[in-house]
């Protein structure tokens, strides 16, 4: 693997002496958004009209000193200044759902490639935050609920982007797990939940080599994170060895000019309005230290040197955006998620006698790729699950209505051979929320968290019923970023597909495992609740909140609660068996090997998960965590092995007392199956 951070400091002596030759005006050219406006509204009203981020957002750049500019792309699920011909890849969820780290660094991969195409040099699509709870509004931007996927997944990005020499830009640096509140909540959470639940994910974009950092709205601890000198100091740049630059989230992340400038907040984007002026004032008052601009100035410098030579040392590539598009299609693929198929309903197997589908629900030829805040891609074309059923060569005799009419509803069902009810939620119930940037009483958009629960709305639910009453057997395709509760209708279906936010191509690869062309190839990567009470209580309203050591599925172990359908779980066309299971201990890592075996009569995929407990710690742990995974495809018959290894490392817990990790001589617990169920799991002590 390419080295950044050394090819990086390589750089160092070159970045020093071009700074030695700037003046103080030029060191903080470097360190401002140079979307300078009178004022903030405007500002919005301005991203809005272009669309956000049409080009990319510029900082620095001294073009006869040889400093070219830091040029500023967004993510999740793609390039968003893509001008209109970007590709839209599932969310971030989805994509987690694949459990495929190798395929989401052919995301990142191409994702650089058109960010160069677009104009930018720095992908801002990294987000790692930890879904504490399941209605953050912004959990479809992030790959699950568990540290160590989303460290696995979010450092396979990374790696991917930076192979085409762009930076990869690590958000949003931390506990930036509420979206209503952003702006004013203050996060505690004690030093072993920091440093164990909320911060490893981060650690690990670092050390794959990560050139930027965005810091986040909320405070931790009282402290705004875009001035946080513990995150940015301490952690980031003392613990880590974070070489490259700190970046404010957008507009409202850099509160304090002395503040963010001591506490190692390198940039301020895109607007500048603490830095600039105010900030050489600053030096002057002696608030600021100009060391302290040196250093943001030096860190700057070298990451922006390094990566551009870098991007001119690769041989040139055109963007191949149909073969991108293929791509987004194979990661909708492996992230489909079956949850229910009873009596085999799925795949549908049209004939001369069984032909007509009748396909309720609104959301069923929507666009709906996900939020539309600063993640909307534009992509050229989107291929809805209606037009994905429809110009799929199945036989069926395709019907089609919103759903408006409960009677109506009821008697296209009885007359049907399939029901294909889409229901679940868009970028109106769950997403960036910009109600409160302004001070506004109007929100500049819709979204946010799902403050209304985890279920899903009256119009999907009367669609429900209906066909219930009627029938028993409705296909539920959820579309949706985080869990959807379902215990008052799932009984009463046949099957349930979670289809998440798919992206350009969703409706091709939801009509291929429709009609079963492929295998649904996707595991949960969150767990979802028998009932929304199971989950811990929040507030999305708090000015401060205090986030628990345990959440998601390792809460529900502790609780004894059964989830509905556990983390990690998802069902097949096919089936697998798993044998010859056995685990050993290194000298340094936790080790498992498994023979998997493809039972069925179909092609397709398994997730064999490796978990680890510590029922002997000093200190009181979960009952396990997701430790290693490993996707496997196999054809009919076939056997393949697989190797998983957890370095005794990651092991390791943090003691509050001495302030550091170490790790405890004694007995573990591997756990080895395809979901995070306590029952379902092959246990050893080793």
């Amino acid at each position: 693997m390419f080295d950044w951070k050394q090819y990086r400091l390589s750089y160092t002596q070159k970045a020093q002496e071009i700074l030695d030759t700037l003046t103080l005006k030029e060191k903080i050219s470097l360190m401002s958004g140079s979307e300078i406006r009178a004022e903030v509204r405007g500002a919005i009203q301005k991203k809005q009209a272009e669309h956000y981020n049409e080009r990319p957002y510029r900082a620095g750049g001294i073009p006869e000193k040889g400093v070219p500019p830091m040029l500023f792309a967004d993510g999740t699920r793609g390039v968003v200044c893509g001008r209109g011909k970007a590709t839209c890849f599932p969310a971030a969820v989805m994509r987690g759902a694949s459990f495929h780290p190798e395929l989401e660094e052919a995301v990142g991969e191409a994702a650089a490639l058109e960010t160069l195409d677009a104009g930018a040099n720095l992908f801002g699509g990294v987000c790692v935050n930890l879904p504490w709870h399941p209605g953050w509004g912004r959990a479809q931007e992030v790959y699950g609920e568990d540290s160590f996927l989303l460290g696995e997944m979010g450092a396979a990005l990374v790696r991917g982007t930076q192979k085409n020499g762009v930076i990869a830009c690590v958000k949003h640096f931390a506990f930036n797990s509420m979206e209503n509140a952003r702006f004013k909540v203050s996060i505690e959470c004690s030093g072993r939940t920091e440093r164990e639940v909320f911060l490893p994910h981060f650690k690990k974009c670092i050390d794959a080599g990560a050139g930027a950092v965005m810091s986040a709205y909320n405070s931790y601890r009282g402290v705004p994170c875009g001035q946080h000198d513990y995150l940015l100091g301490r952690v980031l740049r003392e613990e880590w060895e974070f070489d490259g630059f700190v970046m404010s989230d957008f507009i409202w992340g850099a509160k304090d000019t002395a503040a963010c400038a001591n506490a190692g907040l390198d940039m301020e984007m895109p607007v500048t309005q603490v830095y600039g002026d105010a900030l050489a004032g600053a030096v002057k008052d002696g608030l600021v230290p100009m060391e302290a601009i040196d250093r943001s100035a030096l860190r700057i410098l070298r990451t922006l040197l390094a990566h551009q030579s870098r991007i001119e040392s690769l041989p040139k590539k055109s963007v191949d955006f149909q073969a991108h598009a293929r791509l987004a299609l194979q990661c909708a693929r492996e992230g489909i998620t079956l949850l229910r198929n009873e009596n085999g309903i799925l795949p549908i197997r049209c004939t001369k006698e069984r032909r007509r589908l009748v396909v309720l629900g609104a959301l069923a030829d929507q666009e709906n790729i996900g939020d539309r805040g600063s993640s909307q891609v534009y992509a050229p074309y989107v291929v809805t699950l209606l037009q994905g059923i429809a110009s799929f060569p199945s036989g069926a005799d395709v019907v089609y209505y919103e759903g408006q009419s409960a009677r109506h509803c009821r008697r296209l069902a009885g007359e049907a051979d399939w029901v294909l009810i889409v229901a679940g939620n868009d970028y109106s119930d769950e997403g960036e929320c910009l109600a409160k940037e302004s001070g506004d009483t109007q929100p500049l958009h819709p979204g946010g968290d799902r403050i209304d629960g985890l279920g899903l709305k009256e119009r999907d639910l009367r669609i429900l019923r209906a066909v219930s009453e009627v029938r028993k057997d409705a296909i539920v395709a959820l579309i949706g970023g985080s869990a959807i509760t379902m215990e008052e209708w799932v009984a009463d279906t046949g099957a349930v597909l979670m289809t998440y936010y798919p992206g350009m191509e969703g409706g091709t690869a939801f009509a291929e495992i429709l009609f079963g062309k492929q295998c649904p190839g996707g595991r949960l990567p969150f767990s979802i609740p028998a009932r929304a009470a199971d989950l811990p209580a929040i507030d999305w309203d708090a000015s401060s909140f205090r986030y628990r050591y345990l959440h998601g599925y390792t809460f529900l172990n502790e609780q004894g609660v059964r989830p509905l359908y556990p983390f990690g779980f998802g069902l097949s066309y096919t089936s697998f068996r798993l044998s010859g299971i056995r685990a050993w201990r290194e000298e340094d890592a936790v080790c498992a090997e498994a023979d998997v075996q493809n039972t069925g009569a179909m092609e397709g995929s398994e997730v064999v998960q490796m978990y680890v407990g510590a029922e002997h710690s000093s200190v009181k742990r979960p009952a396990y965590t997701l430790k290693a995974f490993q996707r496997i495809s196999l054809p009919p018959g076939k056997t393949g092995r697989v190797s998983l290894r957890c370095p005794l490392g990651e092991l390791a817990c943090y003691d509050e007392q001495t302030g550091s990790f170490r790790t405890e001589d004694i007995p573990y617990e591997v756990y080895i199956g395809t979901s995070s169920l306590r029952e379902s799991l092959w246990k050893t002590v080793i």
